[in-house]
């Protein structure tokens, strides 16, 4: 999909949207760069350029590549936590690649990067269908830091045996981690300035420059601004949300406190400047007896 082609249409903003919140956003949008996971995963769009990505940074050819979904999200189980997945695409040969963008560093990545990999078997495999038949996939992580501390360039995991490091588990699974700001290890020279140019340096070869002016592009684009804006209010409206739920939480908590130390609702509303109906009805829902 070219970034001209419009994407699918989404909920735009109604009139009692902050209208600060939305100028803010379009300034913000016309200075992303490519390590905005939004951006990243529009810029992946492009089927030549997700390719090229890809085997720069897995040091492979791959043939051709077809999208399952970009930022795909994958749901097992009504049970299970989901996820949605920045890109993911699968080779000529079923192999399966997913590439994540990450510029914070509290995200727990190793134990994401193995949950990833299980929920992409999941959904890939059929009911009743033979381990073997499952795809060869990497999960690779583009990070704006170090993840493991050790100032390489790229961090390369396959279950091995602890026993003889030389024996492989043979699972058909590899977790790469890519580290921008890297100062050791065997890296192409290709590699090295596409971790650059992630990073935030000026494009310094052809392909950088293809992906800075995609980038570009993208942000000319009205309909990609409106789909990040929208995806952006709905993120904030969920934080939001969340905190709203925490302070809820802790009103209820502080509430029972009180009450087993003996306040009645009066006191409470006294105390906490709020009707003693708004009180009740929080007392019922604990099931407080005076």
């Amino acid at each position: 999909m070219s970034v001209n082609e419009e994407p699918k249409p989404m909920d735009l903003f109604d009139d009692n949207s902050d209208e600060k919140l939305k100028a803010s956003l379009k300034e913000k949008f016309k200075k992303l760069q490519i390590k905005d996971d939004f951006m990243f995963s529009t810029v992946m769009k492009n089927p030549e350029l997700c390719k090229t990505f890809l085997e720069r940074v897995l040091n492979l050819q791959i043939s051709n590549i077809q999208y399952s979904e970009i930022q795909k999200t994958i749901n097992v189980s009504v049970y299970a936590k989901g996820v949605r997945l920045d890109v993911y695409v699968v080779d000529d040969k079923n192999t399966v690649y997913n590439a994540e963008m990450q510029t914070t560093t509290n995200s727990n990545l190793p134990r994401r990067a193995r949950y990833y990999q299980g929920m992409i078997d999941m959904d890939r495999i059929q009911k009743g269908a033979n381990y073997k038949e499952l795809d060869c996939s990497f999960v690779v992580f583009v990070c704006t830091f170090d993840p493991f501390d050790e100032g390489r360039y790229i961090y390369t995991f396959e279950n091995r045996c602890i026993q003889n490091t030389e024996l492989g588990l043979g699972d058909a699974t590899t977790k790469v981690f890519l580290n921008t700001k890297g100062t050791k290890g065997d890296i192409t020279q290709e590699l090295k300035i596409l971790l650059d140019y992630m990073d935030g340096k000026e494009p310094a070869d052809k392909f950088t420059r293809d992906l800075e002016s995609e980038v570009e592009s993208i942000r000319k684009n009205k309909s990609w601004e409106v789909q990040y804006m929208t995806l952006e209010i709905k993120y904030q409206e969920k934080i939001a949300e969340g905190r709203a739920e925490g302070e809820a939480r802790e009103r209820v908590r502080v509430f029972r406190k009180m009450f087993l130390n003996g306040k009645t609702s009066k006191d409470i509303a006294d105390f906490m400047g709020i009707p003693i109906e708004e009180v009740e009805k929080i007392k019922k829902t604990i099931n407080i007896q005076e």
